[in-house]
């Protein structure tokens, strides 16, 4: 990374931060004495930092790059770093396969260490930024509670600091840093949301459940009476929310196995639709080019481009606190409006390990497709990205995990009833003899 910006900015600046992962701090201190040997100006973020507060650092400060350690939603065993460009998106293929070429000429080699200056602060920018584009006045006087499961991560102190300066009740659980989460990944979904479903089911008036993962870029929405929304869902509320205040304009740029319904909101309102490819660095690309202003993908990743090109679960926790303090009212009651108006769709997620015999079943599908699925006829095949079968209610999509040995199975349907058929049906076409990891949501 060091020889990469020198390249083409000798003497920039550039970030470095970490999460609350085992040995962050570590590294992050010799990332730092690295890039300071090399001439660099290196800040380096003061403790744990969600990934969000140090793209958005990048680009208010004007640095040439970030650097931050995080695994973001993976087991806690896992410890990986993330590249954010000067424009506060994740780095593009080609400046990864750039910087992984030059990196792989240093092998065995130790590169040169100089003293890197002292910590920089960067949250307190971040949150003020953040409140300043929340409607505060609808917050502090909504009565609105909101339990905030940080799951152990960086997401903690942040988000609650924000909605706590707006007026909300804000009250963290699992909010002590940890490297080992719990003893489980701190990725928002399934089973790891059940203790929050509980509580919100026990309270009483407006409130609402947030969650954000390790590092603070994906985020979960668990509605009053305990509902844990999926993908699709928060996106089509969050969508309908920002075009209804006129804070989304152009359209929005969604990932492949994301469901239909934020498309058809958004169409509904008149806006532009794109399809990318998974990787938030596709959806970020299209939001960066000016045609669109907002970004979603399957796991809880969104992006307002208003605020950041990057995936930002904080950011969008807090929208969705505006938004339960604008309907005064329970999430549910506004998707019902919704799936009125557009139709049901029930959308949901599940992932098997990966194994020689699945990803073997995997390519067989893909050369030979099924015909049906259940009692739907298929009605196109696209092997763009893994391997989606389009049929008259919905979908069924397999894909490879870029991050984890999984291969995770997308599908979309009509009603639950037939979503957990068409589920089921993914599992066995890849073959079965594995143990399902996580649930559907």
């Amino acid at each position: 990374m060091a020889e990469w910006v020198s390249a083409g900015q000798p003497g920039a600046r550039v970030l470095v931060a970490h999460d609350t992962r085992l040995l962050g701090e570590r590294l992050a201190c010799e990332a730092a004495s690295v890039l300071a040997a090399a001439g660099l100006r290196v800040g380096r973020a003061r403790g744990p930092v969600p990934t969000p507060a140090l793209a958005h650092a990048v680009r208010r400060r004007r640095a040439a790059a970030g650097l931050v350690f995080t695994a973001s939603h993976n087991p806690p065993e896992y410890q990986g770093l993330k590249l954010v460009t000067r424009t506060g998106a994740a780095a593009p293929p080609e400046v990864t396969r750039e910087i992984e070429t030059r990196a792989r000429a240093w092998l065995g080699r130790e590169p040169p260490r100089a003293v890197a200056k002292g910590a920089v602060e960067i949250l307190e920018a971040y949150r003020a930024d953040l409140l300043g584009r929340l409607d505060v006045r609808v917050l502090r006087g909504s009565g609105l509670q909101v339990i905030h499961d940080a799951l152990h991560g960086a997401g903690a102190g942040v988000l609650d600091a924000v909605l706590g300066r707006a007026g909300v009740s804000v009250r963290v659980r699992r909010g002590e840093p940890d490297p080992g989460f719990g003893g489980e990944s701190p990725d928002p979904e399934g089973p790891r949301l059940t203790p929050l479903a509980a509580e919100l089911r026990q309270g009483r008036g407006l409130r609402l459940g947030v969650a954000t993962d390790g590092d603070g870029d994906r985020f979960a929405v668990v509605d009053a009476g305990g509902r844990i929304l999926d993908a699709s869902e928060a996106l089509a509320l969050l969508l309908d929310h920002l075009i209804r205040t006129g804070r989304v304009e152009k359209g929005v740029v969604l990932a492949s196995p994301v469901g239909s319904l934020p498309e058809l909101v958004a169409e509904w309102h008149g806006l532009r639709v794109e399809r990318v490819p998974v990787g938030f660095k596709h959806l970020a690309r299209a939001v960066e080019a000016g045609r669109l202003d907002a970004a979603g993908d399957e796991s809880g990743g969104f992006a307002f481009g208003g605020f950041g090109l990057d995936k930002d679960g904080i950011l969008s926790a807090a929208l969705f606190a505006e938004l339960s303090a604008t309907l005064g009212a329970p999430l549910g009651r506004r998707l019902s409006e919704l799936t009125r108006k557009l139709g049901p769709h029930a959308w949901g997620r599940r992932a098997v390990p990966t194994s020689p015999a699945a990803r073997e079943r995997l390519l067989a599908l893909e050369a030979s497709p099924p015909q049906r699925v259940g009692r739907a006829a298929v009605r196109s095949v696209d092997a763009g990205d893994g391997l989606r079968l389009t049929l008259g209610d919905g979908f069924l999509h397999w894909r490879a995990s870029g991050t984890e040995p999984l291969i995770r199975i997308y599908a979309e349907a009509d009603s639950q009833p037939v979503l957990e058929t068409r589920l089921r049906a993914g599992e066995r076409l890849l073959g079965g003899g594995w143990r399902r990891v996580g649930a559907s949501r």
